[in-house]
């Protein structure tokens, strides 16, 4: 009885010192500084592609298509031949008195392209009978090739005339265009005002193709931004924060307000940075409210 206390003080002697201080524990991590620059918010909207202009070629005179120049989807110019006719009076005397030369009915007809542009529909060819005013084909000019686009009559106050946008196709082509009208009614259903956009392009697009046209919804030059690796945020996205270091080893929580997004950037609107901070960009997931880094990348 005497003896087992004496050794219970004797292997308690032997704990090691210090057992209780906590283990600092240095997290690798990858740093960014606070950049200027500038950034603009975009707002999209739909669209499609139509040409403004379309001519409706139509025959001059009652007879016979002898011959078609032309197909659907055909690129023409203004003065190029179109459709060669012969009359039914030319046609029915041919067939009697072919070898009689007094009778020569062999002069052409030719209808030609009133304006440079597309064969968008062609409605008639070769041996077709047509009569005196009937539509041939349909002529879109190339130079009225413009989209159609459809904005929400609250947000048209961003559609201003003259402003600049980007057009993106959907063979991922983008392109650059001008808002250049806008049309005076309102579709009744869905309360959507529609603006003329002109592309800057000599590519021929089809006609009715569904686009998203791309316009400045907020701009602001040279605001301070970080990458938006830095930025951090709760699950239900109110809260932001960026982990700052105060010096080489011990990084620190400050809760931020973002602005404009664009790209990888984010705009920090609020609390004022300096370009000497550096904000953790890798290694910053689940860090507490104060941690000890250690910088891998500068």
């Amino acid at each position: 009885m005497v003896i087992l206390p004496l050794l219970l003080i004797s292997c308690g002697s032997n704990t090691p010192k210090g057992s209780d201080q906590a283990v600092k524990v240095s997290t690798p991590v990858a740093v960014k500084s606070i950049e200027n620059a500038d950034v603009r918010e975009m707002i999209s909207f739909n669209a499609v592609s139509t040409f403004q202009r379309k001519n409706s070629v139509k025959a001059n005179i009652t007879g016979y298509i002898e011959k078609s120049f032309i197909n659907q989807g055909d690129i023409v110019k203004i003065g190029q031949p179109l459709y060669e006719v012969k009359t039914k009076e030319e046609d029915a005397v041919s067939q009697i008195v072919s070898n009689d030369s007094s009778l020569n009915f062999s002069r052409k007809h030719t209808i030609l392209s009133p304006s440079s542009g597309v064969i968008v529909e062609a409605t008639k060819q070769t041996n077709d009978y047509i009569v005196d005013g009937e539509q041939l084909c349909i002529l879109a000019a190339q130079s009225s090739f413009v989209f159609v686009l459809n904005v929400p009559f609250e947000q048209n106050k961003f559609a201003v005339i003259g402003k600049k946008c980007t057009i993106h196709l959907p063979d991922s082509t983008v392109l650059n265009g001008t808002i250049s009208g806008k049309l005076s009614t309102v579709d009744p259903v869905s309360q959507t005002q529609s603006f003329i956009v002109k592309p800057v392009t000599t590519t021929i697009w089809p006609e009715n193709l569904a686009v998203m046209v791309q316009v400045v919804k907020i701009s602001k030059l040279n605001t301070p931004v970080i990458d938006k690796s830095c930025v951090l945020s709760d699950e239900t996205m109110e809260n932001f924060w960026v982990m700052r270091l105060i010096n080489d080893t011990i990084a620190v929580k400050t809760k931020i307000k973002p602005g404009i997004i664009e790209g990888n950037r984010v705009e920090i609107v609020s609390p004022p940075f300096s370009r000497l901070d550096r904000i953790i960009s890798k290694g910053n997931y689940g860090l507490p409210d104060t941690a000890f880094v250690k910088i891998i990348q500068p």
